[in-house]
């Protein structure tokens, strides 16, 4: 059996996370650039229908609307408030549509590396491959972004038991599809160094509107009172809220007013901290990551030890 990848730690057993100006909560906009091939897998609005017509303009031209004007809607949004995203991006984005990559780096939010396009994940690639899709996509947004790519998160959230050390092998920093976790986490490699900065699976548009089949109101429900309890947690230690948006969805006008409403309930708070993922791996880097690796290494060594022969 193929050991889990991800050392574990309990929640009670760490040290105090503080976040900048005693700050309760770090607010993490995820906002995911993407890209699927016209001919190729993707999202499909309920009752799903496998398999798909191609071309599929149903399907295909929900997913673009996202691009041609979601994106949109949802950047004058965050404008309102002044939040910067970080954005997992296809790189087949930069290519498709470069209007919203350079906007997206006109507002200084953080591109992240997000595979090629969404049609195809790293699912099933021998190492070499795997390893060059990730140098491709990493090396595209760097070059459009116009400083080093340092995040991750995998389409749909799909790796190989060798992805996390080709990560860090290729410069990144912290990757996100582990989504088990409320603070930032070391993860143990051979090259480099790495993190875990989970991204959101439930306060996230895809779930919620997708899978759970919510309204908008109770998507705007579901921000409060999962900021209502983090908050109150994160009176004894510090906390990740994440709002995970895909244009085409969460862009939507009935749904976008929603997320506004949200967006301005969380930040009616004081002792919040809107950040990039980013800035929040790099303050995690510069006060707890030696630390809390030392502690992973000795509860490691310590289970190891405790295991039957």
């Amino acid at each position: 059996m193929a050991e889990f990848p991800i050392g574990y730690t309990a929640l009670i057993d760490r040290p105090p996370l503080r976040w900048p100006a005693d700050a309760r909560v770090a607010l993490w906009v995820q906002m995911n650039l993407e890209h699927w091939e016209i001919d190729g897998p993707g999202t499909v609005l309920p009752p799903s229908r496998s398999p798909s017509p191609v071309p599929d303009p149903k399907n295909a031209g929900w997913r673009d609307y996202g691009s041609r004007v979601g994106i949109w809607r949802l950047m004058e949004v965050l404008d309102k408030y002044a939040i910067r995203a970080s954005a997992p991006t296809n790189s087949e984005v930069c290519a498709y549509y470069p209007e919203v990559v350079r906007e997206a780096v006109r507002r200084n939010w953080e591109l992240m590396g997000h595979g090629l396009n969404n049609s195809r994940t790293l699912g099933g690639l021998e190492k070499d491959e795997e390893r060059s899709v990730i140098r491709a996509c990493v090396n595209a947004l760097s070059s459009a972004a116009g400083r080093p790519v340092k995040g991750w998160l995998g389409p749909g959230l799909v790796e190989t038991f060798n992805t996390l050390e080709l990560l860090a092998e290729l410069g990144i920093e912290y990757v996100s599809d582990w989504c088990n976790d409320d603070q930032p986490y070391p993860i143990e490699v051979s090259t480099g160094r790495l993190i875990g900065v989970p991204y959101c699976m439930e306060i996230n548009d895809f779930y919620a509107f997708l899978g759970a089949g919510l309204d908008p109101e109770s998507f705007y429900r579901m921000m409060c009172d999962q900021f209502d309890v983090l908050y109150a947690e994160g009176a004894r230690a510090g906390r990740i809220f994440g709002l995970c948006l895909h244009p085409f969805m969460a862009g939507q006008a009935y749904r976008s007013k929603w997320i506004d409403k949200g967006l301005e309930y969380i930040l009616s708070h004081d002792h919040v901290w809107a950040a990039t993922a980013e800035e929040i791996a790099g303050w995690y880097y510069e006060r707890y990551y030696v630390d809390a690796l030392a502690a992973l290494r000795r509860r490691a060594a310590a289970t190891s030890a405790a295991r039957p022969a």
